[in-house]
């Protein structure tokens, strides 16, 4: 939205919203009138339908947009609905490396993993203080964040003091994240302020050893065409500890399985948010959403937890993940009699 923070916080919330909504209506408009057209060309040469029928409908195009705009009104209700529901998907990986932290006894750790947050105008303090309990209802041992925690400002973040309520995630080794394209359209420098204030580590092109047991490594987002190699970043790392990625746009896999990652996960993608954009994303991506497994590389790309361009999932769902993760006693004794 064009000058979003030179207008007063109220107006740029309602003009979002409704600039948002609209848009997601008339694209539906526009898809039943494009396949009503369709219909009425293809009934010319095979009769699908009475004429009469036909005429019925679109006589002075009054009932047929009576009926369209009231499905749209349906859909959009029901997609409204489907946004707010945050559905937890659960995945056990088993690694053939220790994870036995100082902190956390035993020979697994939670991981609860989350992208696409898009606060701003849209998504604030009330939906965040949700995500929060959510959260720690499932008390983790980490949090990871795949990019986009903020949507195009930080201005609606800091006015909402919405960095207080990162605060009160319980995750005793602490909150991770790297940065996505929207960071770049908010200013990262700003953004990282805010991540300071939050108590959120943010790992931009940087490595951080959590409790002297795993990796976290951070990259720095593709929209950033001097990001370093991943080579790089890989240079210091100790192999023998299990290995995170957080990269926030899911290309070029096969670069996470040639630096031996044990778990990738990435965002951006929304699983293209309302149908028919899912059928783009995964046109476009290896995978555009979901868990697969490349080599011996464990990779996630979730459909994110937020929204961006409206409230709607159609098609698509808004979820957070967890990660039970977990050592293999007999991968661990074979990868130490391999080696």
């Amino acid at each position: 939205m064009l000058f979003h923070d030179q207008l007063p916080y109220r107006v740029s919330k309602l003009l979002f919203f409704a600039g948002t909504t609209w848009m997601n209506f008339f694209l539906y408009l526009f898809l039943i009138t494009l396949a009503s057209s369709l219909i009425v060309f293809i009934n010319r040469f095979v009769p699908l339908f009475s004429q009469s029928a036909l005429l019925h409908y679109t006589k002075e195009n009054t009932l047929g947009l009576g009926l369209s705009v009231a499905f749209v009104v349906m859909l959009l209700m029901g997609g409204y609905f489907n946004y707010l529901w945050k559905k937890q998907v659960v995945i056990p990986i088993e690694l053939a490396k220790s994870i036995r932290t100082d902190s956390i006894h035993g020979d697994s750790l939670k991981v609860l993993a989350m992208s696409d947050l898009h606060l701003g105008y849209a998504t604030g303090a009330s939906e965040l203080e949700e995500w929060v309990r959510q959260i720690n209802n499932e008390q983790p041992d980490v949090v990871i964040i795949a990019g986009d925690i903020v949507d195009i400002s930080t201005k609606p973040l800091m006015h909402d003091s919405l960095y207080q309520l990162f605060k009160k995630i319980e995750a005793p080794l602490g909150i991770y994240t790297c940065l996505g394209n929207h960071e770049y359209y908010a200013g990262v420098d700003k953004c990282t302020d805010f991540f300071k204030k939050a108590g959120i580590h943010l790992l931009r092109d940087s490595v951080a050893l959590v409790d002297s047991t795993f990796y976290i490594v951070g990259r720095d987002d593709k929209t950033n065409s001097g990001r370093k190699p991943m080579r790089q970043l890989m240079e210091e790392i100790d192999h023998s500890k299990p290995i995170i990625l957080l990269d926030h746009q899911p290309y070029d896999l096969q670069e996470s399985v040639d630096n031996k990652i044990d778990l990738q996960f990435s965002g951006h993608t929304h699983n293209g948010q309302i149908w028919p954009f899912s059928l783009i994303t995964k046109a476009i991506y290896e995978n555009s959403h979901g868990f697969i497994k490349k080599g011996e590389t464990n990779i996630y790309v979730s459909s994110g937890i937020g929204i961006w361009g409206g409230k709607f999932r159609i098609g698509t769902q808004s979820e957070f993940v967890v990660f039970n993760i977990k050592s293999s006693p007999e991968k661990v004794r074979g990868g130490a009699q391999e080696k």
